[in-house]
């Protein structure tokens, strides 16, 4: 609905249709289109709502006709006309305006423009970097303002929702302290402060359980959040996040709400959620799919092949085997006659995910078996393979023999390659929660333990008992909402016990002075009577995206960064003056 009481037009572009034939009404906008037909003049004339056509015939629009000869595309004008219905044969059906034209009687240049560097218009191939240089003329494209028009949409629904159900509304700082979340800080100096620096906030995680502390009980925030990490299609340097937190809640509290919320969101794009989701734990989601963000569209899951190859003379999976590890393989159904050249092709990309090989099996469709590693494999592990993959004539068998944890994640990113090489059709959108994350993750590289989710979650109660002395078996209450084999959420339920705080952060070799330097002003809150409390936190780019059907969330940011984390329409990030390093104590080396 567009008010026009504050406007100088009496209609925007996309308004006249029959009920409005006879009336004389007033337009502005930007010139789409400019035909010259036989002694009249046709200009679709375009704005955010739509476009119309506009006929300047020269007995009846004057003036207005000299000056339709003369506009070009992208010209602003304003135009006066009587609504009329198109001539038979002339309806378009294929537009919302097209059953009738404005027969103009005047017409204003607001503005002339240069010749755009591409058509506004929808579908074009311009390449990127192009369209972000010019984002204000990119902008005018009819599939560019949708996607900002859907947002809009999609986040005023978010308030709805949440003020129905008793949240308030609560910003919280952008400057703030650099705490250990898991990314990189992006980091402020301070000027009055030498030698000191603030960090712009990757997400408001502290801030929101001191609300909580702080007795607000319901709290959400549209939130910009910032991290300085590598970037691609779903991610970008700063970035926005639907952030809740809630008290006095189980996980249960957290995940139906978080359903009911999204329900009548996702009904704002034509998305209907069949709540309550399906759940995959953590460690099936790993097993199946080598992803704790599975997309469940197609199948191709992981299959473990121990028991095919318990007893093989293949010193590589016996290897494997003997040493506690995994042999886990993949069915790519219609690889089985690709090259030689293009199969170990695939070798790359398993040891660029953290494999030290790939095995393979060809089962071509005219029945011959190709492999570098089948002729160390009886006639009865072949069968067993055969039957354990299901495989058929056409198949292409991809094996991974590493450590459970690296055979399941390197057979994930290779499931996720083959589904995009052989261009598996993943249609409509599957949503699912995977649950129970394990509490810690070994990082061999570093020999030590980090969080799964952050420092703050809170552990199973039944297994704080081994929280120190068997970090690995520690499960923690979260979840994370999944759609398309993205994650659009991650929650978990947090700590409110000061003492079980310190365990935690002990267990990932944060000493008492580092964790009261770091974050001390959330221990010292935690023992002024903390209560139980969770939330989770929506990626609403990422949502929009999805909804949208757009490939990257740069489709649905007004002014994103490219994947180097540059902005081509403004130049950012550039250089400051020596003044302005002075001024905040710094000097570049």
């Amino acid at each position: 609905m567009f008010d026009e009481r504050y406007s100088i037009r009496s209609h925007t572009c996309g308004a006249p249709d029959a009920t409005l034939v006879g009336q004389t009404v007033t337009l502005a906008g930007w010139v789409h289109r400019r035909r010259d037909h036989g002694g009249l003049v046709f200009i679709d004339l375009r704005d955010r709502s739509g476009l119309v056509q506009c006929v300047f015939d020269p007995e009846a629009a004057g003036e207005a006709f000299v000056l339709a000869e003369q506009v070009r595309p992208e010209w602003v004008v304003k135009v006066e006309g009587v609504v009329r219905a198109r001539p038979e044969g002339t309806v378009n059906p294929n537009l919302a305006t097209g059953e009738v034209e404005v027969a103009v009687s005047s017409a204003t240049v607001l503005n002339t423009a240069e010749t755009p560097p591409f058509e506004v218009d929808a579908g074009i191939e311009t390449d990127e970097i192009t369209r972000l240089r010019y984002r204000y003329i990119d902008l005018r494209r009819p599939e560019v303002l949708e996607a900002l028009i859907l947002r809009d949409r999609l986040a005023q629904r978010f308030r709805k929702e949440l003020e129905h159900r008793g949240f308030v509304e609560v910003e919280t700082p952008i400057l703030g302290r650099s705490t250990p979340e898991g990314a990189r800080d992006f980091i402020v100096p301070s000027r009055l402060n030498a030698g000191e620096f603030y960090a712009l906030p990757q997400s408001p995680q502290l801030f929101k359980q001191l609300l909580m502390i702080g007795g607000l009980e319901r709290y959400y925030q549209i939130a910009r959040c910032f991290r300085d990490e590598d970037l691609r299609a779903d991610r970008q340097p700063e970035f926005t996040q639907i952030d809740l937190e809630m008290s006095f809640c189980t996980a249960e509290d957290v995940i139906h709400l978080t359903e009911d919320v999204m329900r009548e969101v996702v009904k704002e794009a034509g998305f209907d959620l069949p709540v309550p989701l399906p759940r995959i734990a953590y460690a099936e989601a790993m097993d199946r799919f080598g992803s704790d963000r599975p997309d469940t569209r197609f199948g191709m899951e992981l299959a473990c092949l121990g028991s095919v190859f318990a007893d093989s003379s293949f010193k590589v999976f016996a290897g494997v085997l003997a040493s506690g590890g995994r042999v886990k393989g993949i069915n790519a159904k219609g690889a089985g006659d690709w090259s030689r050249g293009r199969i170990d092709a695939l070798n790359q990309v398993a040891v660029d995910a953290g494999a030290k090989g790939l095995a393979w099996v060809a089962f071509t469709s005219d029945g011959e078996v190709r492999s570098p590693v089948a002729k160390f494999f009886s006639e009865v592990e072949m069968a067993a393979l055969r039957a354990a993959l299901d495989v058929e004539p056409g198949d292409l068998v991809l094996m991974i023999a590493d450590a459970h944890d690296v055979a399941n994640e390197v057979l994930g990113v290779l499931r996720l390659h083959m589904a995009a090489e052989l261009g598996i059709e993943r249609a409509g959108h599957e949503a699912l929660w995977v649950v129970d994350f394990p509490m810690f993750l070994y990082d061999d590289e570093e020999q030590r333990w980090d969080a799964s989710h952050h420092p703050f979650t809170r552990p199973f109660d039944e297994h704080l008992d081994v929280l120190e002395s068997d970090p690995g078996a520690v499960t923690s209450y979260s979840y994370d909402l999944i759609i398309d084999g993205l994650e659009i959420g991650g929650g978990t339920l947090r700590v409110h016990d000061p003492a079980i705080q310190e365990r935690i952060l002990g267990v990932l070799g944060i000493e008492k002075a580092e964790a009261a330097e770091q974050f001390g002003f959330l221990l010292d809150a935690l023992a002024y009577g903390a209560p139980p409390h969770g939330g989770i936190a929506l990626g609403f780019d990422r949502l929009v995206m999805v909804l949208a059907e757009k490939p990257s969330i740069r489709d649905v940011i007004a002014f994103p960064k490219t994947s180097s984390g540059a902005c081509p329409l403004t130049g950012a990030p550039g250089e400051v003056s020596a003044r302005q390093l002075r001024e905040v104590h710094l000097k570049l080396d």
